[in-house]
C-alpha cells in the first residue's frame, strides 16, 4: 500500500511539473535570443553572450547542490548521497563551457571576468537561499527545470548553433554533452522523488520551487542582449 501511494504521489508531482515546464518552454522561446536562434538570425556575438551569461549559473550548480546535500538530515541519507554525486559530476562543467567559448573565437579572460546579469543574480540568490534550508527537498523542482532543459533543449540548440555558425565540434561540446547526459539524470530524478514522497507539503514545495526557478531562469535568458 505504501509503495503504491508513493508511486501515485510521484506520478502526480511529475504531471504538475510537466505543466510548469511547458510554460517555461514557451517563455524561453519568446526571448529575443532564442527567437534569433530558431529563426536563423543567430550570430557569433549571440553565442558568446549566451555562454558568458550561462557560465556562472553552471558554476553555481555544483555549489548549491553540495550545500543542499549538507543540509539534508539523517532520515534521507540516500538522497544526500545522490545530490553529492551530482555535484561531483557537474562541478567542472563550467570549464567545458569556457573551452567552447575559446574554441569559437572568444577570449578566456572575457568570459571569466564578466559579471552576472540581473536574471543570473536573482537565480543564484534563490538557489543558494533554498539550499540553505533544512531538508531542502523543494530543490528537486529546480533540478527538474534545469536538467529537463538540458535533456530536451541542449542538443537541438547546440546543433542549430553549430549549423548556423559553422562551428567545429569542440566549440559546442557543452550543449551536446548535456543533451546526451541530462536525459539519464532525469531518470534518476524520478527515483529521488520517490525518496521524499508521498508528503503533500513536500510535493507542493517541489512544484512551487520549480515554478520560481523557471521564471528566474527565463529572466536570465531575457536579459541577454540579442
Amino acid at each position: 500500500m505504501a509503495e503504491r501511494e508513493a508511486e501515485a504521489a510521484v506520478a502526480d508531482c511529475l504531471r504538475k511539473l510537466a505543466v510548469v515546464f511547458a510554460d517555461f518552454e514557451q517563455r524561453l522561446e519568446a526571448t529575443p535570443l532564442i527567437r534569433k536562434l530558431t529563426r536563423g538570425r543567430f550570430e557569433i556575438g549571440d553565442y558568446h553572450a549566451f555562454l558568458i551569461n550561462l557560465r556562472q549559473q553552471v558554476k553555481d550548480g555544483a555549489l548549491w547542490m553540495s550545500r543542499a546535500a549538507s543540509n539534508i538530515g539523517e532520515d534521507h541519507l540516500e538522497l544526500r548521497s545522490t545530490l553529492m554525486r551530482h555535484a561531483v559530476t557537474e562541478h567542472r562543467d563550467f570549464r567545458l563551457l569556457e573551452a567552447d567559448f575559446v574554441a569559437s573565437g572568444g577570449l578566456l579572460s572575457d568570459i571569466q571576468s564578466a559579471p552576472k546579469n540581473v536574471g543570473s543574480e536573482a537565480l543564484s540568490a534563490w538557489m543558494f537561499h533554498e539550499a540553505s534550508k533544512p531538508d531542502p527537498f523543494g530543490l528537486l523542482g529546480a533540478m527538474f527545470i534545469i536538467e529537463g532543459l538540458g535533456s530536451i533543449k541542449a542538443r537541438p540548440w547546440g546543433l542549430k548553433v553549430q549549423e548556423r555558425l559553422a562551428l567545429p565540434d569542440e566549440a559546442v561540446r557543452f550543449l551536446l554533452y548535456h543533451g546526451d547526459n541530462d536525459a539519464e539524470h532525469m531518470k534518476e530524478f524520478e527515483e529521488m522523488l520517490g525518496m521524499v514522497l508521498p508528503d503533500p507539503f513536500v510535493a507542493e514545495r517541489i512544484v512551487v520551487t520549480a515554478r520560481v526557478t523557471a521564471r528566474l531562469y527565463a529572466l536570465q535568458i531575457e536579459e541577454i542582449a540579442a
